[in-house]
């Protein structure tokens, strides 16, 4: 007998957000609600010994002190500086433990100082690749310079492909880069066509490189319009939905690449008051595709809006007003067939820092495995914003009588703590941590 779902908090109605100001709508539009060292792969090995170590030093001989009370506040600051609280471990051990910065009961960190290291990371999380089950047939190089072409990469990670993004450059491979790809070793397979590598733009190739399909680079609308023909051809099917974000604007681009590598949307690109040649190339392609637009009309104008409508026989836009809004749209609702509709417990999540574009792409491997779940962005490193908060809050974990058959949250948090601090990972911890509701026997 399959046991209940645990009760948890009614879901308030989708979270409103302002709007932005009215304008005419073009009559095709469908208005939608609002709603430190890089932990390179070769130090994951001795920083697990290091922290057993220094766990079994810490319970031997650590001190007691009063256990410290979060307070519920709306946001977090980080902990103020000078001397130790009683009960807390002193900087080298929490440093040496890797805890809570490493890893706490409901999140993991992969806090790399860049993207570079932090696509790595992911890479090898998804895919531990110590047997040759456990590896991608494929994996994608893009330019480390290249946010557009990274997020229009990650779709090449949805199924039948699934290819993670791993950073490279002009000259030379970066290390971490060269290291997460020898581990890897992909052999190509028939639904990448044959290929182990797909390289976006005139990036560096190991010697070993074996089969590589190539993807221009240097126009974002151009590059995504060859990348979404690319992931046509090796799915054999078209898409479901296009999702289209403004290339002047690369926080609002953010939220759609772990939507494209969750569902197999490709990624187009437009700029803010027109489209660019290679998108409506695509558009026109297919008819019949619906498209959403990701951002508000300051980012993405009605003018743009009404060339789309021109297009495609249906178009939505999530209107924000800001990326963290169109992030919380995207992960709450669903229009049709498109959106996660994520309003329960028992998900993963993956939050980063909306001030760099490119780990949407190196951390979306997370949203097409594991725990599959939407992109949440934070802005300020110390603080959660308030309205991530609520929805983790809306979608927290309980049970009743037995937490062994409750269904749990993990967050993956992506960034060193530079972009989200020890303080803020804390507050998601609590967050998705299972609680008990009810006075059940």
């Amino acid at each position: 007998m399959i046991p209940k779902r645990p009760i948890n908090r009614d879901v308030p109605p989708t979270e409103e957000t302002e709007a932005p100001p009215k304008e005419e709508a073009p009559t095709r539009e469908e208005k939608l609600p609002s709603a430190p060292k890089s932990q390179t792969p070769k130090l994951l090995a001795g920083l697990v010994v290091l922290a057993l170590v220094f766990i079994i030093a810490a319970i031997v001989f650590a001190t007691g002190g009063d256990e410290n009370k979060s307070n519920s506040e709306a946001t977090t600051s980080a902990p103020a500086s000078g001397g130790e609280s009683a009960g807390e471990p002193s900087p080298q051990v929490a440093e040496a433990l890797a805890f809570p910065a490493f890893a706490t009961n409901n999140t993991t960190r992969i806090g790399g100082p860049d993207p570079v290291s932090n696509a790595a990371g992911v890479a090898l999380a998804v895919f531990p690749s110590t047997t040759d089950s456990q590896r991608p047939a494929a994996v994608t190089l893009v330019d480390e310079e290249d946010w557009a072409g990274a997020i229009a990469a990650s779709v090449l990670m949805a199924p039948p492909v699934r290819a993670p993004v791993l950073f490279s450059a002009s000259d030379e491979m970066p290390e971490d880069s060269e290291e997460a790809l020898s581990a890897l070793a992909p052999q190509g397979s028939k639904a990448t066509g044959g290929a182990s590598l797909f390289a976006i733009g005139a990036v560096a190739l190991p010697g070993d490189a074996g089969k590589v399909t190539r993807v221009d680079s240097g126009d974002p609308a151009a590059t995504a319009a060859q990348i979404a023909t690319l992931r046509e051809r090796l799915a054999d099917e078209p898409p479901k939905h296009f999702v289209i974000v403004p290339t002047q604007y690369p926080e609002y681009a953010m939220p759609a690449a772990a939507w494209a590598a969750r569902s197999g949307d490709p990624v187009l690109y437009t700029d803010t008051k027109k489209l660019p040649p290679p998108t409506i190339q695509i558009l026109k392609q297919h008819p019949k595709v619906p498209a959403y637009v990701l951002g508000p009309a300051g980012v993405v104008s009605l003018h743009a809006i009404g060339e789309i409508s021109e297009l495609v026989k249906k178009v939505g836009r999530l209107p924000g007003p800001g990326p963290g809004d169109v992030a919380l749209d995207l992960a709450r609702n669903r229009y049709g067939s498109f959106g996660w509709s994520v309003n329960d417990p028992g998900h993963g999540f993956v939050l980063t820092n909306s001030e760099t574009p490119a780990n949407a792409a190196a951390a979306a491997a997370l949203s097409a495995s594991g725990t599959w779940g939407p992109l949440l962005l934070t802005k300020d490193p110390d603080r959660l914003p308030v309205k991530v908060r609520s929805y983790l809050l809306d979608v927290k974990p309980g049970y009743t009588t037995d937490p062994t058959r409750a269904f749990y949250n993990h967050v993956w948090v992506i960034g060193d703590q530079d972009a989200i601090s020890v303080a803020q990972q804390a507050e998601v911890n609590e967050l998705a941590e299972l609680t008990q509701i009810g006075g059940g026997e």
